[in-house]
């Protein structure tokens, strides 16, 4: 399944959204416009229905419903999200989950639900509160999508949000793991457990993708060769390849000694063989030489031939955008404004769909909609 449409209301610095969502989105929007806090919409919903999480664990990790709730939010300030799931983009939706939180008025204030609604088809199978909600509060203080005694007839919607995968690798975090102390963050999204992670991988499908990630990196590291894993004698897991050099045997290097782009781009391509799951990519291009960059939008298509993966791509890099495989409708040009960023699928704007039609690239058509007016003011005497 995929996210085939996507409603918020009054989520962060969203006033209002109501867009389709194809298999490949980009987002493209200026710095600061909210494309981290759309990819956060879908990451909440996953906070929720995952083991150990729960509503007032997400909003918790939030910093607070005031945190959340959009600073246009006024006369409605109850935060919604609303989600369609169907198998392939423009279909009737699977199901639709729908959900509004407001906070207590006075007491703990927790979060609490205005309401829970899911459909499956067109069919109604959850409408809270109901009867048993207004004879006890606190039950509103959770979702039934995190209770696996009460999420049994919609299961595949708990078990959809719960497989979500975010990516936005920091190679440091990668090289030295152990110098950053404290717990680790839910879901493990900057990479800290990377190693770990491909350790545990079956041996056989680990191989698999190491070979597959090798040949692409002879390619774009033409001194890389032989990409493995090791342990050592710690037992700790390491990446470790062969550099080639003036010696006829190179030399072995493991991750700490990988370039920041190296690391980010093993990583990259690591996540987007992982799985079926939907992706969301955090400005993948970090890092990354400029004939990479341009070739990643290709390298997901392919991967989404072979399967129906769903992948969120934030960037408001030209490089990323300027592939001419990039149609409109799979753009979301995210717009600021005081009441609240807005969002429009690129094909629908007029000015943008004419530079399309006329065989720009989505990165001549919307980039230029993407640049903060008044840029010469950045500048200044050293």
């Amino acid at each position: 399944m995929i996210v085939s449409h996507l409603r918020l209301k009054n989520w962060k610095n969203f006033r209002s959204v109501d867009v389709p969502l194809r298999n490949r989105v980009f987002l493209a929007g200026p710095n600061a416009c909210g494309k981290s806090n759309f990819l956060d919409a879908l990451r909440f919903l996953r906070d929720i229905a995952k083991r150990g999480g729960g509503l007032q664990q997400a909003v918790q990790d939030r910093g607070g419903l005031s945190k959340i709730r959009c600073l246009s939010a006024r006369k409605e300030p109850d935060v919604e999200i609303e989600v369609h799931l169907a198998n392939n983009p423009g279909e009737k939706p699977l199901w639709r989950y729908s959900i509004s939180i407001k906070q207590q008025p006075r007491g703990s204030r927790l979060p609490y639900l205005a309401y829970e609604r899911i459909w499956e088809n067109a069919t109604q199978i959850c409408d809270r509160p109901d009867e048993l909600d207004r004879k006890d509060d606190l039950r509103r203080t959770q979702t039934h999508l995190e209770q696996i005694s009460a999420n049994e007839k919609f299961r595949d919607v708990a078990k959809f949000f719960d497989s979500v995968l975010y990516f936005h690798l920091v190679p440091q975090l990668v090289r030295n793991p152990k110098a950053f102390t404290g717990p680790g963050i839910a879901g493990d999204p900057f990479g800290q457990s990377f190693l770990e992670k491909v350790a545990m991988t079956q041996v056989k499908t680990r191989g698999a993708r190491l070979h597959k990630i090798e040949q692409a990196l002879v390619k774009a590291v033409p001194q890389l060769k032989n990409l493995t894993d090791v342990k050592d004698e710690a037992g700790i897991p390491h990446l470790e390849a062969i550099y080639e050099h003036w010696r006829a045997q190179g030399a072995k290097q493991r991750e700490d000694q990988f370039s920041d782009g190296t690391l980010r781009l093993i990583a990259l391509l690591w996540s987007l063989l992982e799985g079926d799951s939907l992706l969301l990519l955090e400005e993948p291009e970090l890092s990354l030489n400029v004939a990479i960059i341009r070739t990643l939008p290709s390298i997901i298509h392919r991967i989404q031939r072979k399967k129906n993966r769903q992948i969120i791509i934030s960037t408001h890099n030209a490089e990323l955008l300027s592939d001419k495989g990039i149609g409109g409708e799979e753009v979301l040009l995210l717009t600021p404004s005081s009441e609240g960023t807005k969002v429009q699928v690129a094909a629908t704007i007029k000015e943008v769909r004419d530079l399309l039609e006329s065989g720009f690239s989505v990165a001549e058509a919307v980039i230029p909609r993407t640049e903060p007016r008044n840029i010469q003011g950045l500048l200044f005497d050293v």
